[in-house]
């Protein structure tokens, strides 16, 4: 088929300015979805690769899982667009499978201690290193029990409702902070994937223009600035740790 052939061909399928807007806003929103968990897809296979999730600090996991429920929560008294809801449910869906298989690669390494650290015999000490998966899900019921709790009885106060959005997106803005600290303390970016934050620092920087374009709540954009921030903090880490071996 020739060139000019071609070009007649597809005059027949015109696209509107409105037709091509919406593709743009479908592609945007399927982003906003499941954009969050493609960063965490390299350090999942490094960690079942390697059976070492060491570098990686769980916490980052209990972070998002707290700012996303939360979110959740939110929604009910501040509704917001829906991507951003069904992103909840999907970040919340990928950080239980991060924290299995880290609980399961404890399992098998031996890191853990013989005697079986639960959730039920809590101990603010070993809060967030318990050695069954069921522990962390019963951890997650009860702060749902809790914050639903709540929600029904104060969704009608203003001040909780915004409350509430203002702790899920700050949640969510220091998820980097807890894999700061744990480079920091240990002086060290081995076991870490550098792809996840290379990812994490696009993500926010994409999350961040797509909460201004669309005219999010204010607490939206300020608190993807903040992620931005410790991304780049992460990723002066790696450059000042870079003596040691990094993924």
């Amino acid at each position: 088929m020739e060139l000019s052939q071609l070009k007649d061909y597809f005059r027949r399928f015109p696209v509107s300015d409105d037709m091509l807007a919406n593709i743009v806003s479908w592609l945007a929103a399927t982003l906003m979805v499941f954009g969050g968990i493609v960063p965490f897809i390299p350090q999942y296979l490094d960690i079942k690769w390697t059976n070492n999730a060491e570098g990686f600090s769980t916490y980052v996991c209990l972070t998002l899982l707290i700012a996303n429920i939360l979110r959740i929560f939110f929604w009910f008294g501040h509704p917001f667009e829906l991507p951003l809801l069904v992103q909840s449910f999907v970040m919340i869906s990928t950080m239980l499978s991060m924290v299995r298989l880290c609980v399961s690669v404890h399992h098998k390494s031996d890191i853990i201690a013989a005697k079986p650290i639960t959730f039920i015999e809590f101990n603010y000490h070993n809060f967030w290193q318990w050695t069954s998966f069921r522990s962390y899900v019963q951890f997650l019921l009860m702060f749902v029990a809790v914050i639903g709790s709540l929600t029904y009885t104060l969704l009608g106060w203003p001040l909780y409702v915004e409350t509430l959005g203002f702790l899920a997106l700050v949640t969510e803005a220091m998820l980097a902070a807890p894999q700061f600290y744990r480079n920091l303390k240990t002086k060290s970016t081995q076991g870490m994937s550098v792809k996840m934050v290379v990812m994490w620092m696009a993500g926010d920087i994409f999350k961040t223009i797509y909460f201004v374009v669309r005219q999010a709540p204010v607490q939206f954009w300020m608190c993807g600035i903040l992620q931005i921030s410790l991304d780049n903090a992460i990723l002066i880490q790696v450059f000042y740790y870079s003596g040691e071996k990094t993924s």
